[in-house]
């Protein structure tokens, strides 16, 4: 008996069956993320929106690669990583999917990947984040279009314009997401004279920051220079509000952190001027795919496109465009055509690197705007910081 009930998502009413002259099977892609049990799941349901809506951009709404309609059958992880490893497999098995992509968490992706070493077929990593996916646990199956940590935390650090009088205290939930969030950020840092005084982590869920905010006050409060909390948090609990509660401007302390999605940009209007980073801003780009995406998102859901929209839908273009230019569907064909091959996306151009499969992408700076007519604090362009002004360390060698 299969682990869970699976369903064929209908992208648009063109990719149902409908055609009996179709002569050619559907290309089948699993796409796995946690729709149950996490506060992700809104993380989920974006990456899903434009994953859909990059297949049809890049298909020009026919969701068909070279004469064969596209089926997507959605899993779902429950954010458990038990679960995660056998809807893979029943998706590699059973399903007979060409290829998945997927998940949300890192913790649980991270679990995945042995399985699609298993089974030899391709695992696209959207929207998990961690660097340790493609690090050297990982394998040659796995493709990651998502950005990593490194190049979070350092286009954060290229953000903070640090130097010998920065002094920065971390916070960072205890899970693979922000441990190698807070190591990329030390690399970033290093040769720049900033110092990390101290490093703080929470298990995931944390609602209470008030003994690890003590600590960091402590540690920064008597240095001479910019005292800076770098926030690196993904899940809830308001961590940035609670510090900020806490009144760290009595030793001359700011809140530093990433962007966000769009439901949580609102809490952003406390700190007017705060600069930072983030993988995408809807209005920070200016391309055709990016123009389409928020133009369509804006018409069908009466709202922009958030991260995780973008994210998605840059996994689908990969798709597409490999599977167009593969000179055939088995699995090492599919690696040929995808190590080194450059696509465009929302966010500019991106390309697997081949030596461990991570896409490099531009990342943006931005500082804080709060408009009374918006709802959300506006992270405002400053400007876009390029793949090739970031190290990105490898993470493995496929060579």
């Amino acid at each position: 008996m299969k682990i869970l009930t699976r369903f064929t998502a209908t992208i648009v009413t063109s990719l149902a069956l409908t055609s009996a002259g179709w002569a050619q099977d559907p290309i089948k892609i699993a796409l796995l993320h946690g729709l149950s049990g996490s506060s992700f799941e809104a993380f989920s349901k974006q990456a899903q929106t434009g994953f859909e809506l990059g297949l049809e951009y890049a298909t020009g709404g026919t969701n068909e690669i070279n004469g064969r309609p596209i089926e997507v059958i959605i899993k779902d992880t429950q954010f458990k990583p038990d679960v995660a490893r056998a809807v893979l497999a029943e998706a590699y098995g059973d399903d007979e999917v060409l290829l998945a992509v997927g998940a949300t968490s890192s913790g649980v992706t991270k679990g995945m990947l042995p399985i699609a070493e298993e089974y030899e077929k391709i695992l696209i990593v959207e929207p998990a984040v961690a660097d340790s996916l493609t690090g050297p646990d990982s394998n040659r199956y796995v493709f990651k279009t998502s950005r990593n940590s490194s190049m979070d935390m350092q286009a954060q650090a290229i953000a903070l314009q640090p130097d010998e009088n920065l002094f920065v205290a971390t916070l960072a939930e205890d899970y693979a997401f922000g441990r190698d969030g807070i190591e990329a950020f030390k690399t970033a840092l290093e040769g720049s004279g900033a110092t990390v005084v101290t490093e703080e982590y929470v298990p995931q869920g944390t609602a209470d920051f008030t003994a690890a905010t003590e600590r960091m006050f402590n540690a920064l409060k008597d240095k001479e220079g910019r005292k800076v909390i770098l926030v690196y948090v993904a899940g809830g609990g308001d961590a940035p509000g609670k510090i900020q509660a806490l009144d760290p401007d009595r030793y001359g302390i700011e809140i530093s952190m990433g962007g966000h999605i769009l439901p949580v940009l609102p809490t952003y209007k406390r700190f007017p001027g705060m600069e930072g980073a983030v993988y995408y801003y809807y209005e920070a780009y200016d391309n055709p795919v990016n123009n389409w995406l928020v133009k369509t998102h804006m018409e069908r859901f009466d709202s922009p496109p958030d991260f995780f929209t973008a994210g998605g839908m840059s996994a689908a273009l990969a798709v597409v465009k490999t599977l167009q230019t593969a000179t055939s569907y088995d699995t090492e064909n599919l690696i040929t055509a995808m190590e080194g091959m450059s696509w465009d996306t929302p966010k500019g151009v991106m390309t697997f690197r081949p030596e461990d499969h991570q896409a490099l992408q531009s990342m943006v700076h931005f500082k804080i705007r709060v408009d009374e007519d918006v709802e959300w604090a506006i992270p405002d362009l400053v400007r876009i910081i390029e793949a090739d002004e970031m190290n990105i360390p490898i993470g493995r060698n496929n060579n």
